[in-house]
């Protein structure tokens, strides 16, 4: 359930914050929450996948913790980031 190609570079360039940014948090959680979106589809159709599940668990949390340095370091960024990408905190 990666993001391969189009769709990441897509993400990217929608998120990024200066030309060559990749590994911004705000580009990190874009990524994140992208393929948690589709796991969450797959799960529509295959709900004992219990490995994937585990997976889902983990960018979850990782998700949550990157939510939290970006809160804590630039709250303007993170109220932004938020109200793009629809999470409620």
């Amino acid at each position: 359930m990666a993001l391969y190609g189009a769709k990441k570079q897509e993400v990217i360039s929608k998120f990024k914050v200066h030309e060559k940014d990749t590994g911004s948090p705000e580009v990190q959680v874009a990524i994140l929450s992208k393929r948690i979106s589709e796991l969450t589809k797959h799960f529509d159709a295959n709900k004992k996948d219990n490995s994937s599940r585990r997976g889902l668990l983990k960018m979850v949390s990782q998700r949550r913790s990157l939510l939290s340095y970006l809160k804590k370091t630039d709250l303007n960024r993170y109220m932004k980031l938020i109200g793009e990408l629809g999470i409620r905190k």
